[in-house]
């Protein structure tokens, strides 16, 4: 690609795939077997930009790479002595209303539960009697009593569930209802999605979903780790991005113009949407302390940054709809060179900005209401408060909403714009080559056919 894109020697399809030829455009046809051939110098630049740029990817990534420090788990999340909480896998066998107290409760026991004592006096439980299906005490049973209260589970006969395995102060195991099975049902899920993914991209679905894959290969293995690891949260979130944009586009798209116009776009915009994250951020003083997981982070893992852990997920998380909006914005750009060549750069620039426009206005709905969507509990339970919908609005968490959906907004009103020139000026070279090109072939056809007819 490079050597091709360095010496001129490429025609970019309607795809914006290129092509490499070797013989020139000036032989008296009536019309081009296809669009303007890419000036040489708009080549360079691109490679040159984005060479410079995986750079400097490289080298931050070794920089920031993380180092293989063990961090204690925090201890709502430790099991009695200190290590990872273990889980099993059950299936509730049966069910009854009884008396709490049971001395089964939680233990592993073989045949019936030993009821409570006589003089225990306890309330009525909703008991299930769980099958544990692995671990040491495969086989046998045990006793989960739930009193009815809100948010408790409601389990039901034939539940596959995940029970907490810890043992007592005497070394005896103990089991306790940890969440659902869901291992099956999210399998099935997930394979749905492949399958319609695949079936309606065919080949460039399969190639996006590896794309999906490595990026989550690089959430997992460099950025989760990196900010435990207390490395600075923009620039983990920059290097993260655009490692991520690179798979994914070139993966998605193939290697041509039209997908490094669309890439270059993404990279400046997700900058801005970096730069705009942090002023955002101080400027409304948002602290990310009422989430919930943001709040544990900070009681239990007190050397990583909530503030940047908010201005890390701005950034990863516009990568998405930036992704959507540039990639649509430079294959109209080069769809629109390729059905009229004789068009310019404006034309093509004023023409491509058009579906920009509109598709600017309907993402802006998705990424609010996305996030909206998200907040719905919240928004629940701040409707029944009471307070003033100003207190609600002004509140840390509407707030990083708020912070959120806007700084989303801009970033991805001047990707448009930003990504149509640079495919405008990719998809043609210079102004007015083509058609003196068409003209003069035309030009000296007509003098051909007018010796012929003579």
């Amino acid at each position: 690609m490079t050597s091709e894109l360095s010496t001129g020697r490429v025609q970019n399809s309607g795809d914006g795939h290129i092509h490499g030829h070797g013989h020139g455009h000036g032989h008296g046809h009536s019309h081009f077997e296809g669009p303007a051939p890419v000036g040489p110098t708009a080549a360079r630049v691109v490679v040159g930009l984005l060479i410079a740029i995986a750079t400097a990817v490289a080298v931050g990534a070794v920089i920031l790479w993380p180092n293989k420090q063990q961090v204690e788990i925090p201890l709502p999340f430790q099991n009695a002595g200190g290590g990872a909480v273990t889980t099993e896998a059950g299936t509730v066998v049966a069910q009854d209303i009884a008396p709490c107290g049971s001395p089964s409760a939680g233990r592993a026991f073989s045949g019936d539960p030993v009821p409570p004592a006589a003089t225990a006096g306890g309330m009525d439980c909703r008991r299930s009697l769980v099958a544990i299906e692995s671990g040491p005490n495969a086989g046998t049973r045990t006793l989960l009593e739930i009193f009815p209260s809100p948010g408790q589970p409601t389990l039901t006969l034939g539940a596959h569930v995940r029970l907490v395995r810890q043992t007592d102060s005497s070394g005896t195991p103990m089991y306790s209802f940890n969440d659902y099975s869901r291992g099956l049902p999210l399998a099935l899920v997930v394979a749905a999605f492949v399958v319609a993914i695949v079936a309606v991209a065919r080949w460039r679905g399969v190639r996006a979903l590896l794309g999906l894959g490595i990026a989550f290969g690089v959430l997992v293995v460099f950025t989760l780790p990196a900010l435990l690891d207390g490395k600075p949260a923009m620039p983990v979130a920059l290097v993260s991005g655009a490692a991520i944009l690179f798979a994914v586009l070139y993966l998605a798209h193939g290697v041509n113009l039209r997908t490094s116009s669309a890439l270059l776009g993404t990279l400046a915009s997700m900058l801005v949407a970096a730069v705009l994250s942090t002023v955002a951020i101080r400027m409304t003083h948002l602290t990310g302390l009422s989430q919930e997981q943001n709040a544990d982070v900070q009681a239990y893992l007190q050397h990583v940054s909530i503030t940047g852990l908010l201005l890390a997920g701005f950034i990863i998380g516009s990568l998405g709809v930036l992704n959507d909006v540039t990639i649509t914005q430079a294959s109209a750009a080069f769809e629109i060179a390729s059905i009229d060549e004789s068009a310019s750069r404006r034309t093509i620039f004023a023409s491509a900005m058009r579906v920009g426009r509109d598709h600017i206005a309907s993402t802006v709905y998705t990424l609010v209401l996305a996030y909206a969507g998200g907040a719905l509990p919240l928004l629940l339970l701040f409707s029944v408060m009471g307070g003033s919908v100003s207190d609600v609005l002004t509140g840390d968490a509407v707030a990083i909403e708020i912070v959120r959906s806007s700084v989303g907004g801009i970033a991805l009103a001047l990707s448009v714009p930003l990504t149509t020139a640079i495919a405008a000026m990719l998809a043609r070279p210079q102004i007015g080559g083509p058609t003196r090109q068409r003209t003069g072939g035309q030009a000296r056809q007509r003098r051909r056919g007018g010796r012929h007819a003579r």
